[in-house]
């Protein structure tokens, strides 16, 4: 049975105000009832319009009793919300209308019903909306005659223009069938269970149901109910994600005009101007280092204006908040420095600076202004939260992703070519060159493998941002506390109140860090100390010798550069230094002899721990053969350089300031894919809509916990092997038996089922425990041929003769 649909309605369907009246009948024979008498009122008034009684085919009895239907629609309309409710009566399963709110008169939806509908946000014909319909009066029936209520649902969502602001709103329809009797024709036969449970496994096969429900034996009487509820906000928020997620999601200009668009629509404001402004380092209370993203408006000549006194300006204001700066017009505003002078020269006078922060660390400004007063206020920018931490992780990865260029421009000297792939580039720099001086058209052509195997490994830092808070706390600590004994020590020599006072405040400082270090503290207390104590230390070294000691001292123990006790901190960030550096170094060495084994793509990142990338298959290399032979060798060979890594740092580990724990991960897909090289970013990423699930994971996996336990995958001394595919597991299961034999890994194996995370679900994961030290005989790196049996083919694309 095919699913081919029909492209009309097959129902009778008659238009009638019966089952309405039956409820007004029910509702006036209730005598404990509030609106029996109601009810009473209007059979009366029914009495005197008989027409309204009979099915309807012209609406014009409507119209002559429209304060009669006016009431009898109280049942359905709530007169409280008569004005502000989007809904409308129709025929059955049809278009027409004929009683609406003045809210839904408003809309002109049913101008935009034709046009403008959407399914999951995608347009279709009239040939789909009768087919929706149709399945929605089956289904109906269904319930009806049979009691089974299958809870089908179409989400439609209707886009309309507003007429005051120009911008499109948009709205969910939802469908109400209360109102509709169902009348059945002779010869009705009724459906065995077998044919119900055919027809609940398969809810949209038109020609099923009408084989097994002929429409001709049914006709709906009555009316539906449409009810539009107004989705912008959701909606909007959803397309965002979804434009957040992509690549350049905030260096394209392209995509800087689109969030300035949907951001009028959330906020209906049809004058907005976005931009943003990126940090690649804290600032603390200076716009120093920043860069215009995209497109800032303070930025507007990728350079900050003049601005002498920046410090008072609302955006180092917005640099000490978490929440949203609003300034309603800057024409009457109290603050007037170079920045807000400049943003006056563009005419516009509502400011809105929103920082974004990722975790404890500012990233960047969110800039919202237009040229009239007020247009985003405390009311309308409470939608921004979400946006903003969309934003805020969007930010993350765009500066991440410019630092890894910035660093692979320094070390590849202005070029991100792995060797492994040079022939390629040079292979389309001649074609290039060769179009050229034959007169044609010429582009540079597109740089894609195809059919590539990816590897993915994470060496990664434990709680490595609560260590760096708790460094942070305690330097601030030791700080306040030598402050405080500077105060304790001239009070003795000179009593003051204003100096018990300061004391008082550094005591609480203390207290408060004690308790727990909270965003801004840092910032606020280095203000402290450096405008209410530092600036009394000349004055206070004259009162005695002691004093003068303790000034020197506190003076010395600061950082000469930062101007900050940095003693914690510094021996936190050298910790994660010489972890990133050893693991790199590790990976480097190892790398060097894997690509003897067989050439291959390779890159890595630095952050709290090293995470890398490798690409290998047959459209990678020029003229040399690929066989899976390669790809298993690959695998055996990052899970024996991930127990070195273990080993490189455990004998690290007693020479850290900061004795930190890492966590290791690999993460498995044994299904090819592409990579296309991007020009904007000189980096190769995952080419395709379907291959982007393998980056969302790659992003999310170190988060990972195990399901049924409070506990993360990751836990130091051990490698978790992350994958979806029993196949996937059987394959390592192999290689982890092979290493555990030859001493590099320890009994047992965990298998572990894992949490969803964000839009990724069904993966599983392998844990073993890496052994206390290497093997006496180092092992061979070929794969054993227990290992390798069978070995699966490959054609000339490179890809395996085995099911995706």
């Amino acid at each position: 049975m095919t699913n081919d649909r029909n492209d009309t309605f097959p129902f009778e369907r008659v238009l009638s105000l019966r089952p309405l009246i039956d409820f007004w009948q029910e509702v006036a024979a209730d005598a404990s009832s509030p609106r029996a008498a109601l009810g009473r009122t209007i059979l009366a008034m029914l009495d005197e319009a008989p027409d309204l009684r009979e099915p309807i085919t012209d609406l014009a009895p409507l119209e002559r009793h429209i304060e009669l239907l006016d009431l009898m629609m109280t049942a359905v309309f709530p007169m409280a919300l008569w004005e502000q409710t989007h809904a409308a009566a129709f025929v059955p399963f049809d278009l027409v209308s004929f009683y609406a709110t003045p809210a839904f008169a408003r809309l002109k939806l049913l101008e935009h019903l034709q046009d403008d509908l959407l399914i999951n946000g995608q347009p279709f014909d009239p040939g789909e909306m009768n087919h929706m319909k149709t399945m929605l009066a089956y289904h109906h029936i269904l319930n009806r005659f049979y009691g089974i209520d299958s809870c089908i649902d179409f989400p439609l969502i209707v886009t309309t223009t507003d007429e005051q602001t120009g911008l499109k709103r948009h709205f969910k329809i939802s469908t109400d069938t209360r109102f509709i009797d169902i009348e059945t024709r002779a010869p009705f036969k009724p459906l065995s269970e077998e044919q119900i449970q055919r027809l609940l496994a398969d809810p949209m096969n038109q020609n099923l149901w009408q084989e097994w429900l002929p429409p001709e034996q049914f006709v709906f009487h009555g009316f539906t109910i449409l009810t539009a509820v107004d989705v912008t906000v959701q909606q909007i928020l959803s397309l965002l994600k979804d434009d957040l997620l992509q690549r350049e999601a905030l260096t394209s200009v392209d995509r800087i005009d689109t969030l300035q668009t949907r951001l009028r629509m959330l906020l209906r404001a049809p004058q907005l101007q976005v931009g943003l402004i990126g940090f690649l380092r804290d600032n603390g209370e200076a716009i120093t280092g920043a860069r215009a993203v995209g497109r800032s408006l303070l930025m507007s000549e990728d350079t900050l204006p003049a601005c002498e006194d920046q410090c008072h300006s609302y955006y180092v204001q917005a640099l000490k908040m978490r929440q949203p700066l609003i300034v309603t017009d800057l024409q009457t505003c109290e603050v007037c420095t170079g920045f807000e002078q400049h943003l006056r020269q563009q005419h516009l006078r509502n400011l809105v600076i929103a920082p974004l922060w990722y975790e404890d660390q500012l990233l960047g400004l969110l800039e919202l202004a237009s040229p009239r007063p007020g247009a985003v206020n405390a009311a309308n920018a409470v939608v921004l939260d979400e946006v903003i931490t969309l934003l805020a992780t969007a930010m993350k990865r765009s500066l991440e992703e410019q630092e890894d260029r910035i660093q692979a421009l320094i070390k590849k000297h202005y070029t991100a070519i792995h060797p492994t792939v040079e022939w390629r580039f040079r292979k389309a720099a001649l074609t290039y060159m060769q179009r050229q001086e034959t007169g044609e058209h010429a582009e540079l052509e597109p740089i894609v493998f195809h059919n590539v195997y990816p590897l993915y490994g994470l060496s990664d830092i434990r709680d490595s941002s609560t260590i760096r808070n708790a460094a942070i706390q305690a330097d601030l600590i030791e700080q306040l506390g030598m402050a405080l004994g500077i105060i304790i020590e001239a009070s003795t020599h000179r009593p003051l109140p204003v100096l018990d006072e300061l004391g008082y405040r550094l005591g609480k400082y203390i207290d408060e860090l004690v308790s727990g270090l909270h965003s801004g503290d840092e910032t606020l207390i280095f203000n402290f100390l450096r405008d209410d104590v530092e600036s009394l230390f000349d004055q206070l070294a004259t009162m005695h010798e002691r004093v003068r000691e303790r000034i020197e001292a506190y003076r010395t123990a600061l950082d000469p550069g930062l101007g900050i006790l940095y003693r914690q901190r510094k021996d936190f960030e050298e910790s994660v230094t010489l972890i990133n550096e050893t693991i790199s170094a590790y990976l480097d060495r190892r790398e060097e002899q894997a690509q003897q084994m067989f050439p291959h793509y390779f890159e890595k990142y630095k952050t709290d721990g090293v995470d890398y990338n490798i690409y290998v298959g047959a459209s990678l290399v020029e003229q040399q053969p690929f066989d899976r032979l390669y790809l298993r060798n690959l695998r055996l060979w990052q899970l024996m350089t991930m127990c070195g890594v273990v080993w490189e740092l455990n004998r690290l580990h007693p020479k850290l300031p900061i004795p930190l724990e890492t966590a290791h991960l690999i993460l498995v897909q044994d299904v090819p894919l592409s990579i296309r090289f991007r020009q904007d970013e000189k980096r190769f990423d995952v080419d395709g809509a379907y291959n982007i699930r393998y980056e969302i994971v790659k992003k999310r996996i170190d988060k990972a916990r195990i399901r049924g336990r409070d506990e993360r995958l990751t836990q130091p001394g051990k490698i978790a092997i992350v994958y979806s595919q029993p196949r996937e597991a059987e394959e390592y299961l192999r290689y982890i038996e092979y290493l555990q034999a030859s001493g590099y890994l320890k009994d047992p194996v965990e298998h572990l089922e894992l949490e969803d995370l964000q839009g990724v679900y069904g993966l599983h994961a392998l844990r073993v425990t890496v052994a206390d030290g290497e093997p006496e005989a180092e092992v061979l790196y070929a794969v054993p041929a227990e290992l390798t049996t069978p070995l699966e083919a490959t054609g000339g694309d490179g890809a395996a003769h085995e099911p995706a």
